[in-house]
């Protein structure tokens, strides 16, 4: 049978191979404003990181309204180190998952280090009895509390979110004087913060680092970290809230994160 007759005969198995494709490109594309909750798979240590070497980090908990679940791979590059390491250039853009890879832009909201998200997952009734990771109430990075078994997620006496598996989903929110942002590119969706606050914004548990350049102005994508003392050092299991960029047509400039 000829293409042409497999063609007239079956029609709707036709129409679904010139779908494919297009379905396979839509999925391609990560919304714009999207928060992509990371962790590092391993160290860097500014003193001896390489221009070229590859960044690895697990997303931490799965993206609403994509097919991104937890456990994909967000890989990254260094870009350059400063003599002595302190100061290193990355850029995390790819995502890989189920055997397709996804192209992204981010730069970064915010930075935690291995101790803060321990300490974001502890619960805090600790010794009370009956008391289960799914009961527990928590204090995320940056303050926000967590009530767990069928409670909210709270800045003081304000609800800003809900838990949600393995973090919680909640729409990013601005404090004063922070230069981070809400909503980006009209994206106010619920967003994946796993331990992080809705407004976090910058560096915890790392005091003498610095985000020189979150990546969002040019050069857009590049995330540069620098350490008042000594060399910057980002052990493994430090936790990276990424925010995919805006089209590159569209953004607009200035400073924030």
């Amino acid at each position: 049978m000829s293409e042409r007759e497999f063609a007239m005969r079956c029609p709707w198995i036709s129409l679904a191979i010139v779908l494919l494709p297009l379905a396979v490109m839509a999925q391609s594309v990560v919304p714009a404003g999207t928060i992509l909750p990371i962790s590092l798979d391993a160290s860097l240590n500014g003193a001896k990181v390489q221009p070229g070497q590859a960044v690895r980090a697990t997303l931490m908990q799965s993206i609403p309204g994509t097919r991104i679940h937890r456990g994909a791979r967000v890989l990254g590059t260094v870009l350059r180190a400063e003599p002595g390491g302190s100061q290193i250039a990355l850029r995390f853009d790819t995502i890989r998952m189920h055997g397709q890879t996804l192209p992204i832009r981010t730069s970064l909201r915010a930075l935690a280090s291995f101790l803060e998200v321990e300490g974001a997952q502890m619960p805090e009734e600790m010794a009370i009895r009956g008391t289960t990771p799914e009961t527990a109430t928590t204090e995320q990075i940056g303050g926000d509390q967590v009530y767990r078994g069928g409670g909210p997620v709270t800045a003081g006496l304000q609800v800003v979110g809900t838990p949600a598996p393995n973090g919680v989903l909640a729409a990013p929110r601005v404090s004063p004087g922070q230069p981070c942002r809400a909503a980006v590119a009209g994206n106010d969706r619920p967003q994946a913060l796993w331990v992080f606050s809705t407004d976090a914004c910058g560096i915890y548990g790392y005091p003498q680092l610095r985000i020189r350049h979150a990546g969002r102005t040019d050069p857009e994508g590049v995330i540069v970290l620098v350490s008042d003392k000594n060399k910057v050092l980002l052990r493994s299991g430090t936790g990276m809230l990424l925010r995919v960029l805006e089209p590159q047509s569209a953004q607009v400039r200035g400073s924030s994160l």
